[in-house]
């Protein structure tokens, strides 16, 4: 997972955690504002005719007692009291339609009324059941009361609504002792029942003002109870009961009361008004209270959307600044990465392997940052510094290898120079012998090759290939000149298509590039067959194909083999690849002459190699008089091979010398062909160059050869000029020949020296038969 997508998550997960917690607590929060406004329009809609209709149940009570108990004047004044009931209860049922309410009990209970009004009106039964439904009807609407606006689901609001349905409960319980002494009638005696329900109404009345009302009644409301209960009629109130509990006489069938209850009448009409007033006003102070507490809810979730969202959006900037800042600093940590990665340290590495020095400054510097990306910065300068440095102590290493690589080439060049001066020598003694200087050219191509080796050393080591050359040289002597270096020169066909010349300053390394080539080509091809190298002129400069007939070779192996010409590999390829230098030094000569190298498939099913070479070497050949280019030494001993070894190769010089005797003519085309060299093959089946039996020249070659001074047409052999085309650091000055101490080895010890030697052969042969495809 991206480090974007993880900040993006660390931002997401608590924004969403934050809003979901927002959001139930203000749905909530808005779901008790809703339910306080309705517990509040319901008592502002069916609380006064609830009130009413008790209040109403009460009077009608009392006025059956005193119907039951035969006082005066019941009839009338119950008559007054069941309309108002009627009514209350009337308009009570149109308002209370919400069946999802609790007032649907209440409305159950009223249908019972008339039943019971009827049993009164006949007294039938018993008093006590029939005032016992009205008791219970009115503590149905108490119970109401207490359910609908006790508001348990706030503590502040139910706590200030307990004074109400206690008020409403001690109100209950002062009616409750109306009716029983209005049960006593004119007689003034209650029974044992009565009086008990008198002793229990008053005792839960003063309970219920002295432990729920008094201590949690507010400043306001109580000033206005302590007026109510210290008023004259409170106190007539509070003198009769005491009357009732003190000044009662036990009789035979009941209690007869003291005569102090004549005035309760009277106290009670007035102090009921009085607790109505204050009942309303605590139910008015509820109510006001449940509408505050719903609007502070609703501002309280407004306030707490609007401080989710502030806080929200703060965490958003924070997380998306942040955010925002690490990803910079990352993706400049990144591009410096980069930019060290692909361009910096290449150029460092390259800067190395010439020998130059690099500045300090251009390498990413550990700046001692605290914070994770500081270190990960820090710890990728030091990853660089310590790469830097390998890379130094390797070119250090690379630089001294070539020095010592140099100084070996530089020896065994002098080696060879020796050994070409004596070959020279030898020639120069032995000419008359055919067989001899047969044998003699042959040794001094091989010897030839092994100085080319030797080049190659020195181009790989980092050195170049000087030019002795100091004039151009036209392309078809060029091309002569790079196969004279090949040691089975004589497959090469050449085709200069083209008159041009090319640089003297180049001539030496494009003949050391062909003679790679074409060494290659010769190598890679059957025995006899031919491998052609033709120059022409195109839009680019001279392009030269060398093209051979070897095996089959995969796209694959092209591509790897390209890859090999087109850059310089480092010392360990070169260790893997030791037996198989010769594209490796092709790619070093392409790549300082600015030339392509490319190798494909060629038409005859092998292997076609083009060099083009930049027209910046060419130069054009139009007036040149033909002259005899700087030779090397291969180059110059091709016709006197020619000459020594081949009969057909001398038939031109033979056609431009004077006619011999007729018994000593020869047609060319009946010459016969010279017998091949005898051929050695390895265990692995591949030729061995190490021909042991020497080619006899033809009878024709050998007496021409033994007649010089008959034959003054034929050529004579071209004078060497020592070291005029190698390498500066072969120029060394030729130690002086000493005495060649005579070998004191057995002859058991040089044939060991001799097998090893042969199984070392044997075992390159092999490698190179399983590189071939």
């Amino acid at each position: 997972m991206r480090l974007r997508t993880l900040l993006i998550w660390l931002a997401v997960v608590p924004t969403v955690a934050m809003g979901t917690q927002v959001t139930v607590s203000a749905q909530r929060l808005l779901e008790q504002s809703a339910q306080l406004r309705a517990d509040v329009e319901a008592a502002e809609r069916v609380g006064a005719p609830l009130y009413t209709l008790m209040v109403d149940m009460q009077a009608e009570r009392t006025a059956t007692a005193s119907l039951w108990a035969g006082t005066a004047g019941s009839e009338g004044e119950l008559r007054v009291r069941r309309a108002a009931t009627d009514s209350a209860a009337a308009e009570f049922r149109v308002l209370a339609d919400d069946p999802s309410r609790s007032f649907t009990e209440v409305t159950r209970q009223l249908e019972k009324l008339a039943a019971y009004r009827q049993r009164a009106d006949t007294r039938s039964g018993a008093a006590d059941s029939t005032l016992a439904y009205y008791s219970e009807v009115i503590g149905k609407v108490i119970q109401v009361y207490q359910q609908e606006f006790s508001h348990a689901e706030d503590a502040e609001l139910a706590q200030a609504s307990r004074p109400v349905v206690s008020m409403l409960q001690a109100t209950e319980m002062v009616a409750r002792e109306d009716t029983v002494l209005a049960l006593a009638g004119p007689s003034g005696e209650l029974s044992f029942v009565g009086y008990d329900q008198f002793v229990s109404s008053l005792g839960a009345q003063r309970y219920l003002h002295e432990a729920l009302i008094v201590p949690h009644l507010t400043a306001r409301d109580e000033r206005f109870y302590e007026r109510v209960v210290g008023s004259e009629d409170w106190q007539e109130k509070t003198r009769i009961e005491n009357a009732v509990l003190s000044g009662h006489k036990d009789t035979v069938s009941g209690i007869k009361l003291p005569g102090e209850v004549s005035g309760w009448s009277s106290a009670h009409a007035n102090f009921s008004v009085q607790m109505t007033t204050l009942n309303i006003d605590l139910a008015r102070s509820v109510l006001a209270r449940g509408e505050a507490k719903a609007a502070e809810l609703q501002a309280e979730v407004a306030w707490l959307i609007a401080g989710s969202g502030g806080g929200l959006l703060a965490v958003v900037v924070v997380v998306v600044f942040t955010t925002r800042s690490v990803l910079r600093r990352l993706h400049d940590l990144h591009e410096r990465t980069v930019t060290v990665a692909e361009q910096t340290l290449p150029d460092v590495v390259a800067r190395l392997q010439r020998g130059q020095t690099v500045d300090p400054e251009a390498l990413p510097a550990v700046s001692g940052d605290r914070d994770e990306v500081g270190r990960i910065s820090d710890a990728f300068a030091r990853a660089v510094a310590v790469s830097v440095d390998g890379h130094r102590r390797l070119a250090a290493e690379r630089h001294g290898f070539g020095l010592f690589a140099s100084g070996i080439a530089s020896r065994t060049g002098n080696l060879v120079s020796r050994q070409l001066s004596l070959t020279e020598d030898l020639q120069d003694t032995f000419g008359h012998d055919e067989a001899l200087l047969a044998q003699l050219m042959r040794s001094d191509q091989l010897t030839v090759g092994m100085r080319r080796q030797i080049e190659n050393l020195l181009i790989l080591a980092g050195g170049e290939v000087p030019d002795p050359h100091t004039e151009p040289m036209r392309v078809a002597d060029l091309l002569r000149e790079a196969a004279a270096e090949v040691e089975d020169f004589r497959r090469i066909e050449r085709q200069a298509l083209d008159e041009t010349s090319v640089e003297p300053s180049a001539i030496s390394q494009i003949s050391h590039l062909l003679a790679e080539l074409l060494d290659n080509a010769t190598r890679f091809s059957p025995p006899k067959s031919k491998v052609v190298i033709r120059a022409e002129l195109v839009a680019d400069g001279l392009s030269v194909e060398i093209e051979d007939r070897g095996p089959r070779v995969t796209p694959e192996r092209y591509e790897e083999m390209n890859g090999r010409l087109h850059q310089a590999p480092p010392y360990s390829v070169l260790a893997q690849n030791a037996h198989r230098l010769g594209l490796f030094v092709v790619g070093h000569l392409a790549d300082q002459l600015g030339a392509t190298v490319t190798l494909r498939r060629s038409v005859y099913g092998g292997t076609c190699a083009v060099v083009v070479l930049p027209a910046e070497l060419l130069l054009p050949s139009e007036g040149e008089t033909p002259r005899e280019p700087a030779r090397r030494e291969p180059a110059h001993r091709e016709p006197a091979l020619v000459g020594a070894v081949s009969a057909p190769a001398a038939a031109p010089a033979a056609e431009a010398a004077p006619a011999p005797a007729p018994a000593e003519e020869h047609e060319p085309e009946h010459v016969p062909e010279p017998e091949p060299e005898p051929v050695a093959h390895t265990s692995a089946g591949l030729p061995s160059r190490r021909t042991k039996t020497p080619r006899h020249a033809p009878a024709t070659a050998l007496a021409a050869r033994s007649a010089p001074a008959a034959a003054p047409a034929r050529p004579a052999l071209p004078e060497r000029v020592p070291q005029t085309h190698i390498a500066d650091e072969l120029r060394a000055p030729h130690a002086p020949e000493s005495q060649v101490p005579q070998d004191t080895a057995t002859p058991e010890e040089v044939a060991d020296a001799w097998a090893d030697y042969e199984q070392g052969t044997q075992t390159v042969e092999e490698e190179l038969r399983r590189d071939q495809p």
